[in-house]
């Protein structure tokens, strides 16, 4: 079989960009990513303010339903539906496929008016990125995507696609830098009852590790947990704001220092 350089290519850019880690537990899913773009000067005011679809950089709802609003069109709370996705590799590669795939989502829901299956969504995404490795004139997208989602055929999934187009499902997974690194730690440590509360733990711990970063906090790290509305049984995704991500690296004994930091009070 020939060698598709160009896939290649793709590849090995993902092997650099930021690290996205996915866990799936008994009572749903647990992502998190490291945010390569920070800086003193950057305006995160989206992100603290819970910005409509994710944070901004790597971590996205990809299927979303109705807004309560005010009547001064403040808004009130968010009808999360099925399906969030991390993003490593070529940010604006992800920003075109995150578009098509909540463009599909939203096809599905008009025609069956029910969510789109997770694997469903997967293979739609998977079928265009095969397509621009087929023909000439296009390139390969130079992204990986971890799809987290629930539905009620095979409740909660976890799911990989790389630029080639194959897809495939785990228990837990990592893509992007110091992959290799975080799953030689998540075979050691995952097991298959795990619950979120602990798989939240788990995916800290292992960011903690892996991650290149000296410093372990809310302006390097997105995080997002999909579950069970307690109330409704139907998903829901939380997308944690820097705070909270703060309040849990705090609770799990994680927080680290900035070496400059360290070195002005010591």
């Amino acid at each position: 079989m020939a060698r598709r350089y160009d896939i290649e290519y793709a590849m090995e850019a993902i092997s650099h960009a930021g690290t996205v880690l996915g866990v799936l537990a008994k009572d749903g899913v647990v992502l998190a990513a490291e945010k390569k773009v920070t800086g003193k000067l950057l305006d995160l005011s989206g992100a603290k303010d819970g910005g409509y679809g994710g944070s901004g950089e790597k971590i996205y709802l990809l299927n979303s339903a109705s807004v309560e609003t005010t009547s001064d069109l403040r808004v009130l709370s968010w009808a999360f539906r099925n399906v969030i996705g991390g993003v490593a590799g070529l940010t604006a590669d992800a920003n075109s496929l995150v578009n098509y795939a909540r463009t599909a989502a939203q096809r599905h829901l008009l025609m069956y008016n029910e969510d789109i299956p997770v694997e469903l969504l997967a293979q739609r995404l998977c079928d265009m990125k095969q397509g621009y490795t087929q023909y000439g004139g296009l390139r390969p997208f130079g992204v990986s995507l971890l799809y987290a989602g629930y539905d009620p055929h095979y409740h909660f999934q976890l799911y990989h696609s790389d630029p080639s187009g194959n897809y495939s499902g785990w228990k837990a997974t990592c893509i992007g830098a110091n992959n290799g690194t975080a799953q030689s730690l998540l075979k050691q440590e995952y097991k298959d009852t795990i619950e979120v509360k602990d798989a939240i733990g788990l995916v800290l711990r292992t960011m903690s590790k892996t991650m290149d970063s000296t410093t372990l906090g809310s302006e390097k790290l997105e995080f997002a947990v999909l579950t069970l509305d307690p109330e409704t049984q139907q998903p829901k995704a939380k997308i944690y704001k820097p705070a909270e991500i703060d309040a849990l690296l705090l609770a799990e004994g994680l927080t680290k220092k900035d070496e400059d930091t360290e070195m002005k009070t010591a």
